[in-house]
């Protein structure tokens, strides 16, 4: 699996008591997004091209070009005028990096459907309450995101990481969002992905 998806730093001194270990870890939305592909490329055979939509302030706070780099993908075309913006390639895989909005965070193309991911980080070892809301905010927002969208022959899945209060959350909403045609997937700290089923109401 991965080992470099978290990135560890110092807390604001206001939140240093609600971090497990005094360091907060940090699974950043565009960590997130890269984590999501390459579980959908060991997943799906079929699905060999994929891209993700970061913005600005995503590749800033991860290096998504190195992390690419490091397992093999290499940078073939330079897209927009970012480091990282560009087509990567590995084998029959390709992977398109743009700062394109509204697309959806991954979309990726199988055989027979397309995959459309929205996704949020996050802090996941705090207790602090601004932190643990935005955990909660950010499963709802890309839920909300997907809703939005026309099926079109999609699968639509809301990925966030996995927490104990994400896993909550997850549970309660499980069964309405499969009404609507959504998934839910957690992602563990070294790339696993979990997806929540859904329960009668």
């Amino acid at each position: 699996m991965h080992d470099d998806l978290i990135q560890e730093r110092d807390p604001p001194i206001k939140r240093v008591d609600k971090a497990t270990g005094g360091v907060e870890k940090h699974f950043t939305e565009a960590a997130v997004m890269l984590a999501f592909v390459m579980y959908l490329f060991e997943d799906d055979p079929t699905l060999t091209r994929a891209e993700i939509h970061p913005d600005g302030e995503h590749g800033k706070r991860f290096d998504i070009r190195g992390w690419l780099e490091v397992r093999g993908f290499q940078k073939v075309q330079a897209i927009g005028t970012t480091n990282y913006g560009g087509e990567y390639r590995l084998g029959d895989r390709t992977i398109t990096v743009s700062l394109k909005p509204g697309l959806g965070d991954v979309v990726a193309y199988a055989n027979d459907h397309t995959v459309v991911a929205e996704c949020k980080g996050g802090v996941i070892n705090t207790r602090h309450a601004g932190q643990v809301s935005r955990l909660r905010s950010g499963l709802c927002e890309v839920v909300g995101l997907l809703m939005s969208r026309a099926p079109d022959a999609e699968r639509h899945i809301a990925v966030v990481p996995n927490t104990t209060v994400t896993a909550r959350l997850a549970e309660t909403m499980a069964q309405r969002c499969k009404i609507a045609g959504i998934e839910i997937a957690l992602i563990n700290e070294d790339g696993s992905v979990v997806f929540v089923p859904a329960k009668n109401l």
